[in-house]
């Protein structure tokens, strides 16, 4: 039961593949920081890759054969992949299942005011942040605003050397003394999370100029005016590429990596498959950070209408076929998991902790405090695991979210679940979750796409 720090058991080939796989991993975090950037990025590596968009063989006639690739985007903020296998699709798909959304702070829809001289854009966050952390640090503003007649404008200001930066400033120490009695829930309020974006004053302007000479600046670079953030989705995000971390090199320090360290994984994985037995497919979803809910999350409707419409290319549809396809199918739902962190060991219980640089963690459950809101997996489901993973001499290990009574946190693995497939959590182990700089271990991020890629080639 005792698990190997993966660093020395890989040969010289290994270590070559893990520091490639690392670099491209680390590029993808940098170019999606948003659910649109990752399903832009995501296509672009797909259609390298020989991928179809399905969208433009609706209708046409078009007949799926064994090999064919297609993927779907859907509202361009969830991504469905299939690569068609031997077996007929009502034997079932083997399906990897990721989120692309990750916490951050929005923009509201009516966000630009002034106070003290000082332009400001009020938000929201969204997710599970510790609100203290997003103080003082460099941010970038990622997204896009819609005008009235439908022309799509990319916002993308903070990520390049000669764009300026955003920030939500803190109280000075020589005047926080009621501050500091405050827990760090109480610590700053969300109403306060506002971020600062201009002091320069309109010329001939007397009242709000710091608000007016922003507007003028949004005109002038982008042709927008103050009304079109009615219809805009603007997402705060830290600035700053992804690094190496560690003296040795042997981390990844980035924004985002709860889940794109799954999501990316699993791209990864699904595009490097040739032949396959069973129909593989990649799942990417939004939303999972607020519940899985909305048109583009895990409890939409898209992902089986995306599958009615694959069976109906193949030539074979009927609901039978559909309803057998999704409760034949397996799944890894992959999505990260708590590495044990030793300045922290009191909420964790060693013996089912993740720890980093031990291979792909197996989340039996999630759910919080007696298992509730879980996907509990069977253990015919899990055996077959342990053995297509010794197979492929594939390293994993086993976790739990912590102590019991510590907390919790779930996944959309029970989602899929109520299709009657079966369904495991499976994803990586990662430090300072949710924070604006999560770490993960190199080692994991390649054993994560060596495992669904053994995954995907299993027949069950």
């Amino acid at each position: 039961m005792e698990h190997k720090n993966l660093w020395n058991t890989y040969n010289e080939v290994q270590l070559r593949e893990l520091e490639s796989t690392a670099l491209k991993y680390r590029e993808c975090l940098d170019e999606g920081k948003t659910e649109r950037e990752c399903v832009r990025k995501s296509i672009a590596l797909a259609e390298e890759a020989g991928y179809q968009d399905m969208k433009k063989l609706i209708g046409s006639g078009y007949q799926i054969q064994p090999g064919d690739k297609l993927y779907m985007d859907y509202m361009e903020k969830a991504l469905i992949l299939f690569h068609a296998g031997q077996a007929p699709i009502e034997q079932g798909m083997n399906i990897l299942g990721a989120h692309i959304d990750s916490p951050r702070l929005d923009i509201k829809q009516n966000p630009l005011y002034e106070a003290a001289e000082i332009a400001y854009l009020d938000t929201h966050y969204y997710g599970g942040i510790k609100k203290y952390q997003w103080l003082t640090i460099p941010l970038a503003l990622h997204g896009i605003i819609v005008k009235k007649d439908g022309t799509k404008i990319d916002i993308h200001i903070g990520e390049e050397e000669e764009q300026p930066v955003f920030v939500i400033t803190d109280l000075l120490p020589h005047l926080d003394s009621e501050q500091g009695k405050k827990t760090a829930k109480e610590f700053i309020e969300g109403e306060k999370l506002d971020l600062l974006i201009g002091n320069r004053p309109a010329e001939g302007e007397e009242k709000e100029a710091a608000k007016d000479y922003v507007l003028k600046l949004l005109k002038e670079e982008y042709g927008i005016e103050e009304e079109d953030f009615l219809s805009a989705e603007l997402e705060i995000v830290p600035a700053g590429k992804a690094r190496e971390s560690g003296l040795d090199r042997s981390m990844i320090l980035a924004y985002g990596q709860d889940d794109r360290v799954c999501a990316f994984t699993s791209l990864f994985a699904i595009l490097k498959e040739q032949d396959i037995s069973r129909t593989a497919c990649c799942v990417l979803v939004d939303k999972e950070e607020i519940g899985s809910v909305g048109a583009s999350g895990m409890q939409s409707r898209f992902f089986e209408n995306t599958l009615a419409e694959y069976i109906a290319m193949t030539g074979e549809y009927s609901d039978l076929v559909l309803r057998r396809a999704l409760a034949n199918s397996k799944m890894l739902s992959s999505d990260v998991s708590a590495a044990y962190d030793p300045m922290y060991e009191s909420v964790y219980e060693k013996k089912n902790a993740a720890y980093l640089a031990h291979g792909l963690v197996f989340n039996k459950y999630t759910g919080s405090r007696g298992k509730n809101g879980s996907n509990d997996a069977n253990p015919e489901y899990i055996a077959s695991l342990r053995k297509i993973f010794a197979d492929a001499d594939v390293n994993f290990q086993t976790a739990e979210l912590g102590k019991i009574d510590a907390g919790g946190g779930g996944t959309i693995a029970y989602i899929m679940a109520d299709y009657g497939m079966e369904v495991i959590d499976s994803g990586v182990a990662v430090l300072s979750m949710h924070a604006p700089w999560e770490l993960t271990s190199k080692a994991d991020v390649y054993e994560a796409v060596r495992g669904y890629r053994a995954f995907l080639r299993a027949e069950f």
